[in-house]
């Protein structure tokens, strides 16, 4: 594979930094992405003067990120938009072992069947936000858009023998070194402790960083405020090794880079994280764009000005005036919410994911009058409660022993005092009369309807045979 980052940058590759005055760094800080990073005077003038490749890590811990992994991606992004090739890296190998950063415990080992189909699960999300991150830097103005290039460590790890790691790798760590690591003194003063599976993990990333520098010039790696151990261990085995065979001139001309972001928390302090009841997954099987857009719509207005700047791509300028026009007189309740949730949902899962759930939360809206369609019902299956009935037993029947039969209503005379009382709707259209009929129309593309007892009781209703 040839180099990721080419070696002379055209000025169009830079129409971000140049209409702004600004640099990658200064966005991050602003945006509150940078926690830490390495010889930062060095990686401005490296991010000006050439196009960089960028890398952040994911273990295959589960078959899906979650919304404290999309910190990673969106800091790709950023680079991406100013010029750099954004580079996602599948831990297939590092998975195996498990990170000891920020855990009390030592993961449990998962097999390998397991480990393959979290990878490439990753892949798959991997590559569509980054590919929804290219389009929408373009559609926002930014030319040359490197495209991103997602790999897996076990291309590399797959093949080398323990001996042969000892033999060119390990020579070079200093157990000093590694033991003041924040990450291993932690451990190491707990009653767990530590195993040398896990000690030895700081190494193997390192390892990573020291492979992509010197195959790909891959010059930066990107990580949560939990990953500086691991990213350091990195650039100093970098100049162990590579620095060794190079002249003092080469040395200054490509250094290695590490910055860190700091992790995604809630106002409580709380961490997003697979391990929380009711994770917030970024795969559509795992979690459906309504349900994402749904949670983000739910942000309290303590975080949504922080979430919109860390997580999204509005201007600072924008977002300062929604953050204004909160504390104003006329502000509408949860219209910046509504904002960061079409904009996380569409780097998420595209275009086509925000507009349905976009539908799906008109629909669901009480007392809306959207005009449904089967694919907006279906997909509310995971939302609302759900029935099977026949066609017989639907068809040509009055709506108010559908509702009974559903168990919408307990019996028919409570479905009668419903209609009554103007609380009935059938696809979302008010039933007026108790002896209104189903019609085929109301059998949507002959497959599914809606009924409703008030505006939030609703029921899904699939008609079989």
């Amino acid at each position: 594979m040839p180099h990721l980052a080419s070696a002379s940058p055209s000025r169009a590759s830079f129409a971000t930094r140049a209409a702004t005055g600004r640099d990658v760094v200064d966005v991050l800080k602003q945006r509150g992405l940078l926690d830490a990073c390495t010889n930062e005077d060095e990686l401005r003038e490296a991010a000006a003067s050439g196009s960089l490749s960028v890398y952040c890590g994911f273990d295959p811990t589960a078959d899906s990120l979650h919304l404290g992994n999309l910190l990673g991606i969106v800091v790709l992004a950023w680079f991406q938009r100013y010029g750099h090739t954004p580079v996602a890296l599948l831990g297939g190998a590092t998975g195996r072992v498990g990170d000891p950063s920020g855990k009390s415990a030592e993961r449990p080992v998962l097999d390998e069947a397991t480990i393959n189909a979290n990878t490439e699960g990753i892949r798959a999300i991997l590559e569509d936000v980054l590919r929804n991150s290219a389009e929408m830097a373009s559609e926002d103005g930014v030319t040359d858009v490197k495209t991103a290039v997602v790999m897996n460590n076990l291309e590399w790890f797959g093949g080398m023998g323990f001996l042969e790691f000892l033999r060119d790798i390990g020579k070079y760590a200093r157990v000093g070194t590694m033991m003041a690591k924040d990450s291993v003194k932690t451990r190491l003063d707990s009653e767990q402790g530590m195993s040398f599976t896990e000690f030895s993990y700081q190494l193997l990333q390192g390892y990573d960083f020291c492979h992509l520098f010197k195959a790909h010039d891959v010059r930066v790696q990107v990580g949560g405020s939990d990953q500086w151990g691991n990213i350091t261990a990195g650039t100093d085995l970098i100049r162990r090794v590579v620095d060794t065979d190079r002249t003092s001139e080469e040395k200054g001309a490509a250094r290695a880079f590490g910055v860190t972001f700091p992790l995604l928390l809630k106002e409580n302090g709380q961490k997003f994280g697979k391990s929380e009841e009711g994770a917030v997954w970024l795969a559509a099987n795992r979690l459906s764009p309504y349900k994402f857009y749904q949670y983000m719509v739910q942000s309290t207005d303590a975080d949504v000005i922080r979430f919109m700047k860390m997580l999204t791509f509005v201007p600072m300028e924008e977002i300062a005036e929604i953050e204004t026009a909160m504390g104003a007189e006329g502000y509408v309740p949860n219209t910046a919410q509504r904002k960061l949730a079409e904009e996380t949902t569409r780097f998420v899962h595209g275009p086509e994911g925000l507009r349905k759930a976009l539908k799906a939360t008109a629909g669901l809206r009480p007392g809306a009058d959207t005009v449904l369609d089967a694919e907006t019902l279906e997909a509310l299956a995971e939302v609302i409660p759900t029935a099977e009935l026949r066609r017989d037993e639907v068809l040509g029947q009055p709506v108010v022993d559908v509702m009974a039969l559903a168990g919408l209503q307990k019996s028919k005379g409570e479905a009668k005092r419903l209609v009554k009382g103007g609380g009935a709707r059938l696809n979302n259209q008010k039933v007026d009369a108790e002896d209104t009929v189903v019609g085929e129309a109301d059998v949507i593309e002959g497959r599914v309807m809606m009924l409703a007892a008030g505006k939030k009781n609703k029921m899904l209703i699939k008609v079989v045979g």
